[in-house]
C-alpha cells in the first residue's frame, strides 16, 4: 500500500467518529490520540525508536486486548495517566487529553481498523511521513482553522533546500503549527548525513535534542506538533521541540537567537486593535505578521538566515509597516522575494510571498543594497485538487536563486533586480510586480467576497490601531 492509500484509510475512520457525535473539527485530534499509541508501538518494535516512550500499561497491546465498556474506561484512564506522566514530553503531548467517544463499539471498531492497516508498508516510508500525510489531508478537507493556512509541502521543501541547513546549526520556527518547517529541515540534514550516522555521537545528540525549537500558541496544535516531531526522531528539550506560548508575548522573548528561522506566521490582525505584549519591539503594531517579522530579524544570530511566508499587505502597508520594512532592510540583507501563486493555501484568494534575508549586524546601516524578485504568480495555473502544486513548479526559481551570478531577466522575465534606492523612492514598498497577468482578468479567479471583505477589515483595523497609537502619543484620550 502507498502512503496516500494508508492516509485515506485512516481518514475514512472519521466516519466512525462522526457516528459517535464527534465534530468535524475534532476528527484529527481524536484520531491521533489513539493513532500515536499504535505508531509508538510499531516504531519500538521495528527498532526505529530506541525502546518504548510510553510506559507499560499504556501501550498498544494493553489497550487492543480489551473490549466493551472495560476498553473505553481503560482508555480514558490511560489518557489521564499519560497527562500526569513524570516524563515531561509525554505529559506535554497528552496534556488535558480526553476522548469524546461514548460508545465502546466505536472505539473497538477504530482499534480493529487501525490494526488491519499494512504497517509494514507504512514503515517503509516512515510513520512520521504517514502522520504528516494525515495532517495534510485534514488541511485539504477542512478549509478552515489550522487547514486554512497549511503550508504546502512542496513549498516547505523548496524553501529548506535553498536555506540549506547544516549539522550544528540551530533552526527556529516561532509560529510552528504542526512543525512542518522544523521536520523538513531535520529530514534535509538526515538525508545528507546517512540519517545522522556520518556524525559523531555528540553531534547526533545535538541534532535530536537541541538543533530545533519552535513555539505554538494553540495547545491542540502543539500536541500534534510534539507527536509529529517524536515520530520523526526529534525529541528536543524537556518541553519537547515545540514549546507552548505566545511568541508575541513574554514567552517569545525567551526564544534563543538562532542560525536559521523558517516560518509561516498566522495571518490577520490582533482582535480589538490590540497588539503584541512584548516590550522589546521597537515598533508597535496590531498586524501579527509585522510583529513576527520584528521577532524574526531580532532573533537571528549575526550571519543567520531566514525565510518567512507573508501576505501582500505586509509588503505595502504604510506607516509602521514601512518603518518595519526599513528596519529589516537596514539590519538584514533582504536579498530575495518570491511572489507565490494565488490559491496555493487552502484559503482561496490569499496572496503570499516568501522573504529571504540574512542578518548582518544590529549596528549596520543599509545592509540591503538590492532586492531580487521572482514572480511565480503571474500567468500560473489555478492550483487545487485537479492541478496540485508540486516541487517542479519551483525548479526555475531554485535555479535562478542559486546561480553563481544572478541574471536580471528583464520585463518579460520572472526574475528581476531592484536597487535599494529605487525601493526607497517607492516609500519602501516591496509589493513589486511587472508582468501582465492574463489570469487576473478572469472574474472566476477573483477572491471570494468574504476574502475581499476580510482583507478590507484587516487593513482598516491596522489603520485604526495606528491612529489610536498616534493619539496616545499626543496625550489625547482614545475611545476604544
Amino acid at each position: 500500500m502507498s502512503n496516500n492509500e494508508i492516509v485515506q484509510k485512516l481518514w475514512n475512520l472519521c466516519d466512525v467518529l462522526r457516528d459517535d457525535g464527534i465534530n468535524y473539527s475534532d476528527y484529527v485530534t481524536e484520531l491521533v490520540l489513539l493513532l500515536f499509541i499504535k505508531m509508538e508501538h510499531e516504531n519500538a518494535q521495528s527498532g526505529v525508536m530506541a525502546g518504548h516512550k510510553l510506559p507499560e500499561g499504556a501501550r498498544w497491546p494493553d489497550i487492543a486486548k480489551l473490549s466493551g465498556l472495560n476498553l473505553l474506561n481503560y482508555y480514558r484512564e490511560t489518557l489521564l495517566d499519560l497527562s500526569k506522566s513524570t516524563d515531561p514530553l509525554l505529559a506535554a503531548i497528552y496534556a488535558d487529553a480526553q476522548t469524546r467517544l461514548k460508545e465502546p463499539r466505536h472505539l473497538e471498531q477504530l482499534i480493529r481498523s487501525i490494526d488491519a492497516i499494512d504497517w509494514f508498508s507504512a514503515q517503509r516510508d516512515g510513520l512520521g511521513d504517514l502522520y504528516e500525510g494525515l495532517l495534510e489531508k485534514n488541511a485539504t478537507e477542512t478549509k478552515s482553522g489550522a487547514g486554512q493556512y497549511f503550508t504546502p509541502r512542496p513549498l516547505i521543501d523548496s524553501i529548506v533546500a535553498l536555506i540549506d541547513p547544516q549539522p550544528g546549526e540551530t533552526v527556529q520556527d516561532p509560529a510552528a503549527g504542526t512543525a512542518g518547517f522544523l521536520i523538513a529541515a531535520d529530514a534535509y540534514i538526515k538525508a545528507r548525513t546517512d540519517n545522522l550516522y556520518d556524525l559523531k555521537e555528540s553531534q547526533r545528540s545535538f541534532q535530536r535534542n537541541q538543533a530545533f525549537i519552535g513555539m505554538e500558541l494553540v495547545p491542540g496544535t502543539r500536541r500534534l506538533a510534539l507527536m509529529n516531531c517524536l515520530l520523526h526522531g526529534m525529541e528536543g528539550d524537556e518541553a519537547g521541540v515545540v514549546h507552548l506560548g505566545n511568541t508575541l508575548g513574554n514567552a517569545g522573548t525567551e526564544l534563543p537567537k538562532t542560525h536559521i528561522i523558517l516560518s509561516n506566521p498566522p495571518f490577520g490582525t490582533a482582535k480589538g486593535g490590540g497588539g503584541p505584549t512584548r516590550d522589546d519591539f521597537t515598533f508597535t503594531t496590531s498586524n501579527k505578521q509585522l510583529a513576527f517579522v520584528q521577532h524574526i530579524y531580532r532573533h537571528l544570530k549575526d550571519g543567520g538566515r531566514a525565510a518567512v511566508v507573508l501576505p501582500d499587505n505586509v509588503l505595502f502597508e504604510s506607516g509602521v509597516g514601512a518603518e518595519i520594512r526599513r528596519d529589516l532592510m537596514d539590519k538584514c540583507r533582504l536579498h530575495t522575494i518570491l511572489r507565490l501563486p494565488t490559491g496555493i493555501f487552502y484559503a482561496q484568494g490569499v496572496k503570499t510571498n516568501v522573504l529571504f534575508f540574512d542578518k548582518v549586524s544590529d549596528n549596520s546601516e543599509a545592509a540591503t543594497q538590492e532586492v531580487w524578485v521572482y514572480d511565480l504568480r503571474a500567468n500560473m495555473p489555478r492550483f487545487g485538487k485537479r492541478t496540485p502544486l508540486t516541487r517542479t513548479h519551483f525548479a526555475d526559481f531554485e535555479t535562478a536563486y542559486s546561480a553563481a551570478t544572478r541574471t536580471d531577466q528583464g520585463e518579460q522575465g520572472r526574475f528581476r533586480r531592484f536597487s535599494r534606492e529605487w525601493i526607497k523612492e517607492r516609500g519602501d514598498s516591496l509589493d513589486i510586480a511587472w508582468l501582465k497577468d492574463d489570469n487576473a482578468e478572469d472574474a472566476a479567479d477573483l477572491p471570494e467576497p468574504a476574502v475581499l471583505a476580510q482583507e478590507a477589515v484587516t487593513e482598516l483595523e491596522g489603520a485604526l490601531a495606528e491612529l489610536q497609537a498616534l493619539l496616545r502619543e499626543l496625550g489625547e484620550e482614545v475611545v476604544e
